[in-house]
């Protein structure tokens, strides 16, 4: 479903290496803190892990306007939580934020911009593709950051992934509870493997680090 990313690994580093200078007038120099590099391949899953969670926030936004608040508005709200995850993980690599100064419905990479276009229309025609339409993002998204974390050699980015992995489970049962009620029928995978997708709506809610 989602289009394969196309990174650019020479410029992801350049600017994961960059730092702020010190002002000659400051006073002597003080022992720069060791700025900690991902690999091209870390850094480029976070800046998109970023913006997938922005497309997930606004396209819930957006359907929630359409059809009602529940549940998209509180799923809304945990994935602008998400993406302050991800952004304090941004700031702390010093990497730029994909998702700065980008409008609702707007977005950097092109496969996601198209991807928001075509979950939006569909989500429109009824409340009942709204909810598929949940149940799609937060498939990918569990997929795409269990992928990020296979790749990650860093404990404090595969602890941000695991917690968006949680919050995504959390968010598919809802979005499969809305459909059953719907329909009648049990919610059917429709990107990651059906006996995942299955264990996963037939267990409680998670409490994602939460006492």
């Amino acid at each position: 479903m989602l289009p394969k990313r196309i990174r650019n690994a020479v410029l992801l580093a350049s600017l994961a290496l960059g730092s702020p200078l010190m002002s000659a007038a400051a006073g002597p120099a003080r022992p720069a803190t060791p700025v900690v590099v991902l690999t091209a391949e870390e850094a480029s899953d976070l800046t998109f892990m970023r913006e997938e969670e922005k497309l997930a926030r606004d396209l819930y936004l957006a359907l929630g306007e359409r059809w009602g608040d529940t549940p998209f508005a509180a799923i809304a709200n945990a994935e602008q939580q998400h993406m302050n995850t991800l952004l304090r993980m941004i700031v702390k690599y010093r990497l730029p934020d994909p998702a700065a100064g980008a409008l609702i419905g707007e977005f950097r990479d092109a496969d996601l911009q198209a991807l928001h276009a075509e979950l939006l229309e569909k989500g429109n025609r009824s409340a009942l593709d709204a909810l598929l339409v949940g149940g799609l993002v937060e498939e990918i998204d569990i997929r795409d950051n269990e992928d990020a974390a296979a790749t990650s050699s860093r404990a404090d980015l595969d602890i941000a992934y695991a917690a968006l992995t949680c919050g995504s489970r959390n968010h598919l049962r809802a979005f499969a509870a809305g459909v059953a009620a719907a329909t009648g029928q049990a919610y059917v995978a429709q990107y990651l493997p059906p006996a995942q997708v299955g264990a996963i709506v037939g267990s409680p809610l998670e409490r994602c680090g939460r006492p």
